[in-house]
């Protein structure tokens, strides 16, 4: 076998040269056509040109020395295999021309279909499908036609970026003159004319002739498919899927087998399991009499692929043993493609096939039960993504909603939004803080900026592999395909079903479970692994196929991560909440939370206070309302620390707005009234006003300022701790002092805090931990220093992020970060997903300095990256102790924790 480090200037690859482990080199498609040719299974000839070949070629623009060779010399071979020439005009060999990353990305690159047609070619393809070497039947006559406007209608969209639609209008033309709206219904006359036609068109867009030669046609389509690496739908899919760019993409050349020679030929798409809920079975589409495209384009709705057990049950059998030897030599769910050509059964390809949440869960326990793979790997197939998605809510329907159509549920989910029936629109809507729902007859590459902003996905055409399902199962998008009793008018905008027209704006909710959609929105009720993680579904005795297998992957999670899992919150509700999720302890409680309502005018009052005596009257008030939130806090989470972060917003968050007073207080004093005290409070607002209050009295700084503030938060916090503790509970307070830039702002806090905590602690047992967040790079820089008067370092990541970057959080995501990804500046926000160069490095930083100056310093994160699964498997490499999320996040959390130990760590456990 090859491998590539021997393959430096070769760059074309016959497929018995490659396999399945050299996705890098060959991608998805040409390493797996490779893997299925050694293992003897019916895959027509042909040769992948590499990866390596295409980023030379996107880099240069021009081909690398040597392909052209190389091409022409695998060629050559090919033709020897099939005893064909390329283009011959009397027995013609016709190759498809197909891209192949090493990710999986349907429909985002080209494909030319019967490359090797010309004028003359077309006759010598009638002849051999007529197996005589004389006169071409009627049928065969079809057959070459038809596979002639293909290739001109393909070649030119894709090569030559002629307009798609004019091809297709040109195709309605003929059909409606024909009276059928059936492509099946047109004759060889028919088709002729329509080649006839699809050249002038080409003509009108490139001003040449149709290419008659068949190596330009083979070379102008290698060189369409490289170029569509960096066509804007893939960047886009990649950016959505989070695929690198600089991967590049191979290019497989195979020799045409046909699906489209009559009703003993077809093609189909098939899974060795259901990829919508993953049950064991027969899932899957085909299509008699039509190409590889036609089944994912949905052009025409396919049978199950059941019913080919009585159209051709050889091919049937042959099928289903080739797919069972696949899913046990990948050990996973294989999505197929095949051609049967005059009842000889083809591999196309294969693939390890996308599949929806539930199916990801589903089938990784099944692969576990059938011995195929041990709990390790099963918690490596599936993600974080996957269970937020099935932690969606669903359609509620024990009220009078009646479906008024039925498709096939191709991706679930529940979705209820306004009709739109264009990508742009989508984009538009979703813009303005709309929900929609994109309707149209069948998806194609070119709507995926309108699925990505879609809530849901309806076509009237199509199956469980058409493009539409393929795309929304990645994209984790409920999607209903095929529902054919509604009438889609795209260009009036609206679509009929039940005797009712829908308009664009109605709304309509789709269900991508059961493949119903309704008029109107539907409520919704929490999914049932919601119902799990709350306690109130048992996965031991239920007959939840789902609920089991999440249950038995969280559980080895569980058991696998070195991570803790605590939670963000702020009131007793939140923190039972996150409990019953999983959470082992609190790792940020906002004291500042509990200063809105009707406690703000307090906090006001101590803010502007004017001496001595009216901040302490402020103070008093505010002690046992914090105290009684300390306690309740405390008692849910009996036993597990609760780490308190003192006082942090900015200053303006408890002020009367500026220009509002000063406008409230100049319109008082135009009507004569009383606005001494007003007056006052301006004078003191303006005194305390800042430019840039994020970067200004917060924090620690605001702790220092006003006296007692830090000392009454902290005074709160032991009390409640002996309160509760004294009561049987347990109360473990760390309390964490926040926006520490200087060492010495730390120790000042401290020596306070811990004189208080002496006093009220007495010899209740109450131990309090005192330590710090770390958000300021300056802290992330010193943090040696700072750890010599923490006890523990709890990273701010959203701070740590706004000022390492110098962005405004609250400002930059809405003013040019769409540019930024739209550039490539930016993969993902760094506010969603780590910075592991920049940010990460500070981390890294004060993790490494931090332990260095206290071993024992204990490390966590608390801001929004704790629940973001690539952001928790950068902090398991650190070796941070615990991430810190919002409650409907833990369980992603402990899933990629868990995740995380299996892949640095390494598999021990079967």
């Amino acid at each position: 076998m090859a491998t590539q480090e021997t393959v430096e200037h070769k760059y074309v690859y016959d497929f018995a040269e490659g396999n399945k482990d050299l996705k890098d080199l060959l991608g998805g498609k040409g390493a797996n056509l490779a893997e299925m040719t050694n293992l003897g299974l019916p895959v027509p000839p042909g040769f992948t040109i590499t990866t390596e070949a295409c980023k030379a070629y996107l880099a240069t623009g021009e081909e690398p020395d040597g392909l052209a060779d190389q091409i022409a010399a695998h060629l050559a071979s090919l033709e020897r295999a099939m005893d064909k020439r390329l283009g011959d005009p009397e027995d013609p060999l016709l190759v498809s021309v197909r891209s192949g990353a090493k990710f999986s990305m349907p429909g985002m690159m080209e494909t030319v279909l019967n490359v090797g047609l010309n004028d003359r070619s077309v006759q010598g393809l009638a002849r051999q499908a007529s197996g005589s070497a004389d006169q071409a039947t009627g049928g065969a006559d079809r057959f070459a036609w038809d596979s002639y406007r293909r290739l001109i209608q393909m070649f030119g969209k894709t090569v030559c970026e002629v307009p798609g639609e004019e091809f297709e209008h040109a195709l309605d033309d003929v059909k409606q003159a024909k009276g059928t709206h059936n492509d099946l219904d047109l004759d060889a006359d028919d088709l002729r004319g329509l080649v006839d036609a699809y050249k002038k068109i080409f003509f009108k867009h490139t001003g040449r002739e149709f290419p008659q030669e068949p190596r330009e046609q083979l070379d102008l389509a290698i060189r369409a498919v490289f170029e569509s690496w960096n066509a804007e739908r893939a960047v886009l899919y990649r950016r959505q899927e989070r695929i690198p760019a600089d991967l590049g993409t191979a290019v497989n050349v195979v020799a045409m087998v046909f699906g489209n020679l009559g009703p003993d030929s077809g093609t189909g798409v098939a899974f060795t399991r259901d990829p919508g809920s993953g049950a064991q079975g027969i899932y899957g589409d085909y299509l008699a009499n039509a190409q590889g495209e036609d089944v994912v384009a949905g052009i025409r709705n396919t049978v199950p692929l059941q019913e080919l057990e009585r159209l051709d049950k050889q091919s049937y059998d042959e099928l289903l043993g080739i797919m069972a030897r696949l899913e046990g030599h990948y050990q996973d769910l294989c999505d197929i493609e095949f051609t049967i050509e005059r009842g000889k059964l083809w591999m196309l390809q294969t693939r390890v096939g996308k599949r929806t949440a539930a199916a990801a869960f589903v089938i990784a326990g099944q692969l576990v039960d059938e011995g195929l793979i041990d709990l390790d790997e099963a918690l490596h197939r599936v993600n974080g993504a996957q269970l937020a998605q099935l932690m969606f809510p669903r359609f509620r329907l024990d009220h009078e909603f009646q479906p008024v159509a039925k498709g096939i549920g191709a991706s679930p989910g529940a979705a209820s939004g306004k009709v739109v029936f264009t990508s742009a629109r989508a984009v538009e809507l979703a813009a303005e803080g709309e929900s929609v729902i994109l309707v149209r007859r069948e998806t194609n590459p070119d709507d995926l900026n309108g699925m990505i902003a879609a809530q849901g996905i309806l076509t009237s055409r199509g199956g469980k592999t058409s493009h539409a399902a393929v795309v929304a199962r990645g994209m984790g998008k409920t999607c209903v395909s095929g529902a054919d009793e509604i009438e889609v008018n795209v260009p009036q905008r609206r679509f009929v079903v039940a005797g009712q027209t829908v308009n664009e704006g109605d709304v309509v909710s789709v269900d991508g479970t059961t493949g119903k959609v309704y008029l109107g929105e539907v409520p919704v009720m929490p999914s049932e692994v919601v119902q799990y993680f709350e306690g109130s579904l048992d996965p031991e005795h239920i007959d939840n196929a789902l609920v089991r297998a999440v249950h038995r992957i969280m559980s080895h999670a569980d058991a696998r991560r070195r991570l803790a899992v605590r939670t963000n919150a702020d009131t007793g509700a939140d923190a039972a909440r996150a409990r019953r999720f999983g959470a082992e302890g609190i790792g940020l409680c906002r004291t500042e939370h509990m200063f809105l309502g009707d406690r703000r005018e307090l906090v006001e009052r101590l803010i502007l206070a004017r001496d001595n005596a009216e901040r302490e009257a402020s103070l008093a008030a505010l002690l046992p309302l914090q105290r009684a939130d300390f306690e309740e806090i405390f008692r849910e989470m009996d036993g597990m620390p609760v780490t308190v972060r003192l006082i942090d917003p900015p200053l303006h968050e408890f002020l009367p707005p500026l220009e509002q007073l000063a406008v409230n207080v100049a319109v008082a004093q135009e009507r004569g009234e009383d606005v001494a005290q007003e007056e006052a409070l301006l004078a003191a607002v303006r005194r305390m006003h800042e430019e840039n209050p994020m970067l200004g009295l917060r924090g620690v700084r605001l702790g220092l300022v006003i006296p007692g503030l830090f000392a009454m938060q902290v005074r709160a916090i032991a009390e409640a701790a002996v309160t509760v503790t004294r009561s049987g509970a347990v109360a473990r307070p760390e309390i964490m002092v926040p926006l520490v830039g200087a060492v010495q702002e730390l120790e000042t806090v401290r020596a306070e805090a811990e004189k208080i905590i002496a006093e009220v602690v007495g010899d209740s047992g109450v131990e309090v931990l005192i330590g710090t967040m770390i958000e300021v790079p300056r802290a992330a820089l010193t943090a040696g220093q700072i750890a010599e008067a923490a006890q523990f370092f709890s990273f701010g990541t959203n701070d740590l992020t706004q000022m390492g970057w110098g962005f405004s959080r609250d400002d930059v995501e809405g003013a040019f970060f769409w540019r930024y990804l739209e550039l490539g500046i930016f993969g993902i926000s760094p506010f969603e997903s780590i910075d592991r160069d920049g940010v990460g490095r500070l981390i890294r930083i004060a993790a490494e300095e931090g332990r260095a100056a206290r071993p024992e310093l204990k490390l966590g994160v608390c801001g929004e990256h704790g629940g973001d699964p690539d952001s928790v498997h950068f902090f398991h490499e650190v070796g941070l102790d615990y991430v810190s999320c919002s409650p409907f996040r833990v369980p992603v959390a402990r899933l990629e924790a868990g995740r995380a130990a299996v892949e640095t760590d390494g598999s021990d456990s079967r």
